[in-house]
Parts: C-alpha cells; structure tokens; sequence
C-alpha cells in the first residue's frame, strides 16, 4: 500500500509500489495505467519489472495453473459444496457463535408461544444480512430472522411481520446505498402508515422481535458515518413501539460499532448479530429462544457517543490520568470516559462468577515460565461458554505502553452450579514488544495482571519479570 499523500502522481506511486517489492497491482490500476511510462521515464528498471514478472509466474507455476488453467473452476464440484446441508449447518454454527447478547433484563430466552411481532426493515431481509463483502454471495439464498422464525415456531406460536420503517429516511443516503433499487421511489415513501402498522400489530402481541440497524451498503468500504447511531427513523419506530408497553427484544444487524446509550437505557433485551450471512435468521432464532446459549464476546469498545471516538482498551496512558477528585486531568464533563460496552464484552444466558486471581511466583525469569489461574463458576441456571480473558500492564516500559493487553484466553464450557479452574502458563515472550529499534522483545520490570470475563470487569495480580 502507498500512500498517495507523499508522491506527486500516480505514475510515481506506481514506481515506489513496483521499486518496494510489490508485484501486482488489481483494483488501483496503476500498473496498467502508468507502468510502461515509468519505465520510459526510468522510474522504474526492465530488470526489476522482468522479476516481478517472473514471481507472479513462478505463483502461477506452483498453483497448477499453467497444467490446468481452470483447475479450480469445478462446477460439479461447485453444485456439489455449495450451499450444501453440512456447510449450511456450519455456517449457522459460526453465525451463533458470533452473536453477542448486550443486555438481557430477564427476557431471554423467549418461549415458543403465543403471538410474536416481527419488526423493522431488517426484519425480512435478506440481501443486507450477507452484509457488504459479500462478493459473489447469493442473497436469494439466505434466510431472513421473519422467515426463521415462523419455520422455528411452526403452528406453536403467530408469528406477523410489519416493516416499520426504510432502513432510512434520510433520500441522499438512500440513493448512495447498494440496495437503493429494491426501495419505492423517494417521492412515494410513507413512513407514517408504516410505523402505525407497525404499532397496531405490536399493541396486539405478546413479544415484539425488532430487526433494526444498518444497510450492508452503511459500512464497509467507502461507507463512512458521522453519526454512528440507529437511523433517526429507526429510532423513532423503536420509541413508538416501546411505548406501547410490549415487551420487545431488540435485534441489531450492522457493521460496526453503534452509539447505544438510549437503547441500552430503554430496551430490556438486545442481541448484537453483525451480518451473519445465509443462516442468519436460524442462528438469530436458536439464540432467542434459548437453543443456543449466547457467548461471543466483543473485539472492539461501543462508545457511549461519537464524542468517545476514538476508544479502545488498549490505549496509552495520559499524563494526566484520570482522577476524579481533580478536575484537571482526563476525562469528559458529561460523560464517562469508558465505553458503553467494552473490549471483551458479552453476556449469557447464566451467570459466571470469578475467583481471587492467583500467581504462581512474584516473579518470572526470562527462560521460565508463571502460573496463573483463576476459578470460574456458573452461578445460573443454565450450561453456558465463557471466554476467561487475561491482559497486562508493563508499569514502565522504555516506549510509552498500553494500560491493558489481550494475552491469551481460553473459552470453556460449565454446566449449571459447575466450577473449574482456568490455567495459563505465562513466559516472557508473551510479553515482548517492539521496541524503538523496531525489534520485538521483552522487557524487564514490573507488570500487572488483570482476568475477567471482559476487559472492564477483572481481577488483579502482579509480578516482576527478571531477564
């Protein structure tokens, strides 16, 4: 990659590119646009283009592509693995796995009965939910949360489906979205009746499922935000059933993360699915209704608002680190300066309690290595997976360090009332950096521990590392 910013033209871009080891250029077409002018310019060598050739060709070689060039064009096998039972059940298994559930006021999981509201446009949807990289994904294929849910609940439960809202009434972002073509024409929009449809089936259900957040086209390459709430629209349907009085779950679909202050602060239930592809909606419907117990975990902070941006757990220290009790060090005037939900971040149908940190040795050798361990208990009323995550904090490191680091983790499962006791073995290489050399090893001193089901809510421990 070359940053354009510090070449005159994308002739002399192309020279840097080729001159640094980069052999083929695609999607920015400088190769095929300005190459031969480089070379005329003396830019670039014949020796040096001749061998870029001549690796892209010898990749071809080790590929099988010059014995078969269509040796991985297989349509009977193609017919065969695709969309397949086996990676079908796959595909749903890595969508459950990756939902995270945010909130959960004793809600979920939900019973199979009764009558079930579905609602919002993303409800029943399925190009958005393959989400923006797709590529050559067939959306007609994927299995939107509305049609799951009446497959999950068959003659057990209703289940009705209003689209309450455009994914939004913003007209300008409408247009510059991937899936404009499937809306009405700007001038026919009538998000009013759609919302008081919407209300009329809420007043009449039991529980209301609703499907809101981001088009595939709202993130993703060339899809920046300024404001990184739900659509106002959205927002505005999402108020107008609360206040209904129904109890309502609340199903995100999006991208990245969302500002969620007011929804975590007036839904009771909220399910983080992202995109998850052609199984959405069955891995969506195990998770509600409590056949899959959820337990992702977020690898990225949700700020409280835009203002937060950005944040994340691993930053560098201030110098002035926050204290409260002094109004001049670093902090926010109107807000906290943690995220709403943290690095790390993912609730469970059960509950997990954790033991006194415990390390082995106040001090680790550089050839040795420390025992750490923590015990973990279900304390619910279901089996559940937790993520036991373990960071450190170099106190004093000759480059300025994180307050916290991702180590290692291990992801168990306990039945209900079960304990067990989680163990890492810790060496010195797992706490190496690069250092202003640009080296990559440890360094002496001292060093805190932190272990939790998240980055925000840990136990604490320390040691000394001796090299």
């Amino acid at each position: 990659m070359v940053n354009h910013g510090v070449v005159k033209d994308e002739s002399e871009a192309g020279a840097l590119a080729l001159n640094a080891g980069v052999d083929m250029d695609l999607q920015g077409s400088v190769f095929a646009s300005h190459l031969v002018q480089s070379l005329k310019d003396k830019k670039v060598s014949q020796k040096a283009v001749d061998e870029a050739v001549y690796r892209v060709l010898e990749a071809k070689y080790d590929l099988g592509l010059f014995k078969d060039p269509y040796l991985y064009c297989d349509s009977v096998r193609a017919q065969q693995v695709i969309m397949n039972p086996e990676h079908l059940q796959a595909a749903k298994d890595i969508a459950m796995r990756s939902i995270v559930l945010l909130k959960n006021d004793k809600l979920l999981p939900l019973k199979q009965r009764g009558r079930i509201a579905v609602i919002g446009p993303l409800a029943d949807n399925q190009r958005d939910i393959i989400g923006n990289w797709s590529a050559a994904g067939d959306y007609q294929k994927a299995v939107s949360l509305y049609q799951a849910l009446k497959d999950k609940v068959g003659d057990k439960a209703q289940v009705a489906y209003a689209q309450g809202a455009y994914i939004t009434d913003d007209t300008a972002m409408l247009k510059k979205l991937l899936n404009y073509r499937a809306l009405q024409p700007a001038d026919t929009l009538n998000p009013m009746r759609l919302q008081e449809e919407a209300v009329t089936l809420a007043r009449n259900a039991d529980i209301v499922v609703m499907a809101l957040g981001e088009a595939q086209g709202m993130s993703g390459e060339a899809a920046s935000r300024t404001d990184l709430n739900i659509p106002q629209n959205q927002r505005e349907l999402l108020a107008a059933i609360l206040s209904t009085g129904k109890r309502v779950v609340l199903v995100l679909m999006n991208g990245r993360p969302l500002t969620l202050e007011w929804e975590d602060a007036n839904v009771p239930a909220i399910l983080e699915t992202w995109f998850l592809g052609t199984q959405a909606g069955p891995a969506i419907a195990d998770v509600l209704f409590g056949d899959y117990n959820p337990a992702g975990k977020l690898t990225m902070s949700f700020p409280r608002n835009v203002g937060q941006v950005p944040i994340y757990y691993n930053n560098k220290n201030t110098g002035r680190p926050l204290d409260l009790n002094n109004k001049y060090t670093t902090k926010y005037l109107d807000v906290p300066n943690t995220p709403l939900y943290p690095f790390g971040y993912g609730l469970s149908y059960t509950t997990f309690s954790y033991g006194p940190l415990q390390v082995g040795s106040a001090q680790l050798t550089g050839t040795g290595t420390l025992n750490v361990s923590v015990t973990v208990t279900n304390t619910g009323n279901y089996d559940g997976e937790e993520v036991v995550q373990l960071y450190a904090r170099d106190l004093v490191g000759s480059v300025t360090r994180p307050v916290k680091e991702l180590i290692a983790f291990k992801k168990i499962l306990l039945k209900k009332g079960a304990s067990e006791t989680v163990q890492f073995q810790l060496k010195a290489a797992d706490l190496a950096f690069y250092h202003s050399d640009l080296k990559k090893r440890p360094e002496a001193g001292e060093y805190q521990l932190f272990v939790g089901g998240n980055s925000r809510d840990v136990q604490e421990g320390r040691f000394k590392l001796v090299l």
